[in-house]
């Protein structure tokens, strides 16, 4: 689908969105790092355990909304709450005031704005694109996010640590002017339906909203080989949710200034923080290029093997990470990191596909979705972690724990090939 053919939608929210995930990128790595340096370790871990927790019960409404109220609606009321939220960031940082926990208030909205935006978005995308090319113009807006992933810590780096109040008041700008774009450049897409015409209407339908979501996940206690997949999933999550977190902490408070390159008596001397911003993007670049290459490698492959694999690579490069300071070494270990990632991240939804009954194949791609949200709710107590173990010992736990992980694979795809092979001799006897 060429871009003359893009519906205007689609075409003002790539410009925009691609802006404002720049900015984004530019805060949200260090954040960790922020909020170690003015609360401790051990508090800025719960701080951010509690804000995914929220994130994730605000999470289930996101869709809902979406349907029920419409997909500009609840864009442009995001937006809106977004700028809000950036305005009480840049007030909590700047000359006059400065206060962590306005911004800890502040960065926490922002994130459950972000949970009403994201599934409009992609509601949007799915309403005005013909199935055949939905594929292509979702990988398009997947490219662009992580295109942002590339620049956004590297420029965070000069700007959120020394130039914050007006860095933010800049985020705020931009999402002025998206909440412009979105109310006047882009039309409704949602399709007609029956609305609910009264409040106690309206209240049933949040109550059997909720009752749906609940539903939906008890399909993880009737599939033994389900279950053991999302356990094996927010195991080995542990690991690569750490890259904003623990790596992001222990880098920047831990690794030395030293030389990265060296000729006669130049060189060019990497802080902690300037590593961690490009290893963020080392990252962000290794999934922009080579997510496909890579998946279609991939796919000639038993799932099995490609899983386990990817979970040994996960628990290597943690513990190589955590054994060493010197910045070669840091940067093979998120190199190999970026790799156990690129080895899934194609093949993960076709393997929920193939398990998933027809009929129930909704419900178990909603119900996967619990690997990263339990995931990403668990991962901050890493930080505290170093208080009670040390840098060291923090890492070598959080690769046993994707090694346990590996083990949890190889136990549910025995027992799916075991499932598989009474079906496979019927059909060769046939």
């Amino acid at each position: 689908m060429k871009w003359r053919d893009w519906d205007v939608n689609l075409k003002v929210r790539l410009i925009g969105e691609g802006v404002f995930n720049i900015l984004f990128w530019m805060f949200f790595p260090f954040m960790a790092i922020y909020f170690s340096d003015h609360f401790g370790q051990e508090m800025s871990g719960y701080l951010l355990i509690f804000s995914q927790i929220i994130g994730t019960v605000i999470g289930l409404f996101g869709g809902y909304c979406a349907d029920h109220f419409g997909r500009k609606r609840m864009m442009v009321f995001a937006a809106i709450g977004q700028t809000v939220c950036f305005a009480f960031f840049a007030w909590a940082n700047s000359p006059w005031f400065v206060s962590p926990w306005v911004t800890f208030i502040s960065f926490s909205l922002l994130g459950l704005f972000g949970q009403l935006y994201w599934p409009a978005s992609s509601a949007m995308i799915a309403d005005v694109v013909p199935e055949k090319h939905r594929a292509g113009v979702f990988a398009v807006f997947y490219t662009s996010i992580n295109v942002t992933v590339v620049i956004g810590p590297l420029l965070g780096a000069i700007f959120f640590f020394d130039n914050r109040f007006a860095f933010l008041s800049v985020c705020t700008v931009v999402s002025a002017g998206l909440i412009w774009a979105l109310q006047h450049w882009i039309h409704e897409t949602v399709p007609q339906t029956v609305q609910p015409s009264n409040d106690t209407d309206s209240r049933k339908g949040w109550t059997q909203h909720l009752k749906n979501q609940l539903s939906d996940y008890r399909v993880i206690f009737t599939d033994h080989i389900f279950l053991l997949y999302i356990l094996a999933g927010v195991l080995v999550a542990q690991t690569f949710m750490q890259l904003d977190l623990l790596i992001a902490v222990y880098t920047t408070n831990k690794v030395p200034l030293q030389s990265l390159l060296s000729f006669g008596d130049w060189k060019f001397m990497v802080s902690g923080k300037d590593l961690f911003s490009m290893m963020v993007s080392m990252n962000g670049l290794c999934v922009s290029l080579l997510t496909v290459l890579v998946t279609k490698w991939m796919t000639k492959f038993r799932e099995g093997n490609v899983f386990m694999s990817s979970a040994f690579c996960y628990g290597i490069a943690m513990i190589l990470m955590g054994s060493t300071l010197n910045v070669w070494l840091l940067l093979c270990g998120v190199v190999l990191f970026s790799w156990a990632e690129l080895m899934t991240v194609g093949v993960q939804d076709s393997f929920i596909a193939k398990l998933a009954p027809e009929n129930l194949r909704g419900q178990y791609f909603a119900a996967a979705g619990l690997r990263f949200s339990l995931g990403r709710t668990i991962a901050p107590i890493a930080i505290p972690m170093t208080v009670w173990f040390g840098y060291t010992w923090t890492f070598v736990v959080l690769g046993t724990v994707a090694f346990l992980g590996m083990i949890i694979y190889g136990l549910m795809f025995s027992i799916f090939y075991r499932r598989q092979a009474p079906v496979s001799g019927q059909t060769e006897s046939l």
